[in-house]
């Protein structure tokens, strides 16, 4: 709940000051603004939170996106007809690279962070080595995902909406999400319980590699092309474990909800309205991004200690 109304609070705060500078900050176009900016972070965000609460981490998720998104604009190559096939590929690239992730951290024991940071260093110099600008093109179809609204709300939104939705029952109703709390809260009791670690890891990170796929796919359809750049230019990796953080999961594993990350998407989402508005320098929005970074690990690191007192 606190989270929820610290998103009341930005959000109001954010139309006092834009308001009182002259502006407009809850209209419908702004709202859908607001909405927009939730969909890529917020995909990938979910696919974190998943391999955060299974007590893992995946820094590779910004090259995913990046990946996903150039696959899918060349392979669409501008064709409505090869729509599907783009979506295909798009999200089998982004499977793939969670596949990668979790066979290095569950086969070779390498740790999550230095694991899925070398497989993100990977498909950057796969990337640079492949395309140095933008590169195939979407088909107008397609780009109905990143612009069109249904009775005013964002196409892109249903997508998230579907994808939470999916994610949430998963966590809250299988057996499987009942796995993924027992081995982050404990690996080893959850071993011995009859749950086998490894398979929950590897799936998680094939999950996460969807979700950022998808979030890849939506950036795609927004730019009309893809390029290198897409993914780490918006911080994904760093900013969906804050997003995680801030929203009430715990670093280590076994603690947390879906829904509280996604509140802090919102909040993010709000302050770059706020600074679009004011047409902020890009310095400052990313000296704020690194304060709000900084802020979540510090809130991680209260809670953690306040936990054990």
């Amino acid at each position: 709940m606190p989270i929820w109304v610290t998103l009341l609070g930005v959000f109001a705060v954010g139309w006092l000051v834009v308001g009182v500078n002259g502006g407009s900050f809850g209209t419908v176009t702004n709202l859908q603004n607001i909405a927009q900016r939730c969909v890529a972070l917020g995909l990938v965000t979910v696919g974190q939170a998943l391999v955060v609460l299974a007590g893992s981490l995946d820094l590779s998720v910004a090259y995913i996106v990046s990946v996903s998104a150039m696959v899918a604009s060349v392979t669409m190559a501008g064709d409505p007809g090869r729509v599907p096939l783009g979506i295909a590929a798009a999200l089998g690239a982004g499977a793939l690279a969670g596949l990668a992730n979790g066979l290095v951290i569950t086969r070779l024991r390498v740790n999550a962070f230095i694991a899925t940071l070398g497989i993100g260093m990977i498909l950057r110099g796969g990337l640079n080595a492949t395309f140095d600008n933008f590169a195939g093109k979407i088909p107008d179809e397609f780009q109905t995902l990143g612009y069109d609204a249904v009775a005013g709300v964002p196409v892109s939104l249903f997508l998230l909406a579907a994808v939470v939705a999916a994610a949430w029952y998963l966590m809250h109703r299988t057996r499987f999400g009942y796995h993924v709390y027992a081995v982050g809260g404990d690996a080893e009791a959850a071993r011995l319980s009859g749950v086998r670690p490894w398979q929950v890891l590897l799936t998680v990170h094939v999950l996460s590699g969807l979700c950022a796929a998808a979030s890849g796919l939506f950036l795609a359809s927004r730019l009309g092309s893809a390029a290198p750049w897409v993914g780490p230019d918006g911080g994904y990796d760093l900013e969906s474990i804050a997003a995680v953080v801030l929203g009430g999961t715990a670093l280590a594993g076994g603690k947390g909800r879906l829904l509280g990350p996604l509140a802090a998407v919102a909040i993010l989402a709000v302050v770059d309205a706020v600074f679009n508005f004011f047409q902020a320098d890009p310095f400052l929005r990313t000296l704020v991004r690194g304060v709000i970074i900084v802020g979540a690990v510090a809130l991680y690191t209260f809670r953690a200690d306040r936990d054990r007192t």
